[in-house]
């Protein structure tokens, strides 16, 4: 009977410690309420999803000689993709994993992020572990952390932003100055016929009567007379007067001869410093500094010119190279060409565009709102010019906003081949980097476009799509476009993401659909559904989107949402 008894007590000890060494074999699946998902539900921060999952062991589950290792797990629909995964190890386990002691437990923090896609929008996040116990796996379920993924930040869209067009240089009037000068003898003011054949002066007459003749052409003259500043100052003012009045009185000989009536406007300067401290400035005179210094320190025409003359050695080398181009007087003749109006620019489009220049042509370019002619003006730009890139460039644009990607890409290479510099072109290889998701390469083009027209514009789409939306609100500035709004959206500016919208010229489906999302996050539901409305009317694909769209998840009960988007 002992015996018996004994026998049932073996084996009820061996049946004890096997249960307990089969228990101490495997894990505990974990619960919510160990984990903390920021943010949740998931939001997009550019094409990214970030998550940061800060979660506990608790007391003596992990084991001394356990190793786990976590993995966020996205999942949508059929699919789903993996995070980072962290690994963790017991206080017997050796290697490199992050340490979990068994009697304390511990906390740990982990950070992920996926590629977004817009399939991912109905969407939750799942944690998967892989527990292992001295090599024997130790299976625990997927546990579910967090819902959905709140998708407003990947309404940007680079399709709506506007490329960049090279300006044309057209002037309707071009101003144009030629001057001659006529150098006098020391003390003199009589005009010496040495000066007045030379070959400026010639030149000179010419071009004044051909402007005067030129009916797209105007001309006056203007005559400023000067003394240099050596010398009395009265002695130097009767001779500048002399000078001038000298000088008047032979250009109004001259040009009454050749039948010039234009006005002649004439002045003096009696003691020309700007021009010798000009003149000093741009010569190699040994000690040039000494004299620009003087001129700094006395304001006094007097004592300037008398300390000057104190500098003995250094007053004769003005006296043979400075002071004698001071004594003149200065004809300058002030033309301004005319250029063709835009009737006649146009006219000559469509007879005979030869007789256009490139600027005037891309000028054409801008007068009409037919893409058809602004495409026909740029291919012959391209055709004529083809070393001009502004043809590529522009045509480029044209392609870019039919939406033939592909030929808007052949033509900004080969603008980019003729100038490799242009601003306007690297913009807009920006922006097809930034439409391939090639971030890196769009950053580094945008740092090459300093002058481009809309470079803002872009900046504030890059800085959107990276997540920094401060700056891309800042970039935006009192632009009015989707891209504006929603970078003050998401910096919950509220108010001026609005008066953005409502700013816009020409609004569609992502505008209305933006200001919804306005008017749910400031608990405006009648506006809510009559933004809906406007934007199913102008897309009815919009309604799919809105039903599974977190932005709208209080409103999933009403029944005028739900039929609205039925």
């Amino acid at each position: 009977m002992k015996r018996r008894s004994y026998f049932w007590t073996l084996l009820l000890v061996f049946g004890v410690a096997l249960v307990t060494t089969s228990c101490s074999s495997k894990l505990k699946p974990l619960s919510q309420g160990n984990f903390n998902v920021t943010p949740s539900p998931l939001e997009t921060v550019g094409n990214q999803v970030p998550v940061t999952v800060n979660g506990t062991f608790p007391e003596k589950w992990f084991h001394k000689n356990g190793i786990v290792t976590i993995t966020p797990i996205l999942k949508f629909g059929d699919r789903e993709i993996a995070g980072t995964p962290y690994s963790y190890q017991g206080e017997n386990i050796s290697g490199n994993r992050v340490a979990v002691p068994h009697s304390r437990g511990a906390n740990f923090t982990m950070n992920s992020s996926f590629p977004y896609t817009p399939e991912m929008q109905s969407s939750e996040l799942f944690l998967r572990f892989d527990g292992r116990i001295k090599n024997k796996q130790s299976i625990l379920p997927d546990l579910k952390v967090a819902d959905g993924i709140i998708a407003t930040s990947a309404l940007a869209d680079v399709r709506t932003t506007s490329p960049s067009v090279a300006p044309d240089g057209f002037q309707r009037i071009i101003k144009e100055a030629q001057d001659a000068n006529i150098l006098f003898v020391i003390q003199q003011a009589n005009l010496r016929q040495s000066e007045l054949n030379k070959r400026d002066m010639s030149d000179w007459k010419r071009r004044v009567e051909e402007a005067f003749n030129d009916p797209r052409q105007n001309v006056n003259v203007e005559v400023s007379a000067y003394a240099s500043p050596d010398g009395g100052l009265s002695l130097n003012e009767r001779l500048a007067a002399q000078r001038e009045q000298n000088t008047s009185n032979y250009l109004e000989s001259e040009l009454s001869k050749r039948n010039i009536n234009t006005d002649v406007y004439a002045r003096y300067t009696a003691e020309d410093w700007e021009g010798f401290q000009q003149l000093v400035s741009a010569s190699d005179l040994q000690d040039k500094e000494l004299i620009l210094r003087v001129l700094e320190m006395y304001p006094d025409s007097e004592t300037r010119e008398r300390e000057i003359k104190n500098i003995s050695y250094v007053f004769e080398d003005l006296a043979e190279t400075i002071l004698p181009q001071l004594r003149r007087s200065r004809i300058t003749a002030n033309i301004e060409i005319i250029g063709k109006s835009d009737d006649e620019i146009m006219t000559a489009w469509n007879n005979n565009p030869k007789e256009l220049t490139v600027e005037e042509l891309l000028y054409a370019s801008s007068l009409t709102d037919d893409r058809s002619v602004k495409e026909r003006i740029y291919q012959y730009v391209t055709s004529n010019f083809t070393n001009d890139y502004r043809g590529w460039n522009n045509i480029g644009t044209m392609f870019y906003a039919q939406g033939d990607y592909a030929k808007a890409k052949q033509a900004f290479d080969r603008a980019a081949q003729v100038n490799p510099a242009a601003p306007e072109v690297n913009m807009n290889k920006a922006l097809l980097a930034i439409m391939d998701n090639e971030m890196d390469t769009a950053n580094e083009l945008l740092g090459r476009s300093a002058g481009a027209s809309g470079l803002d514009e872009a900046m504030g789409l890059l800085n959107l799509l990276q997540g920094n939306y401060n700056q891309a609100a800042g970039a935006y500035g009192s632009s009015n476009t989707n891209n504006a709004a929603l970078a003050k959206l998401l910096v919950r500016d509220y108010n001026a993401a609005k008066q953005t919208l409502e700013a816009i010229e020409t609004p569609d489906a992502t505008t209305a659909y933006l200001l919804a999302i306005i008017a749910s996050r400031t608990n405006n539901f009648n506006e809510v559904i009559a933004n809906l409305r406007a934007a199913i009317g102008r897309d009815r694909t919009i309604a799919a989107r809105a039903l599974s769209d977190l932005e709208f998840a209080k409103y999933r009960t009403n029944q005028e949402f739900i039929s609205l988007l039925r």
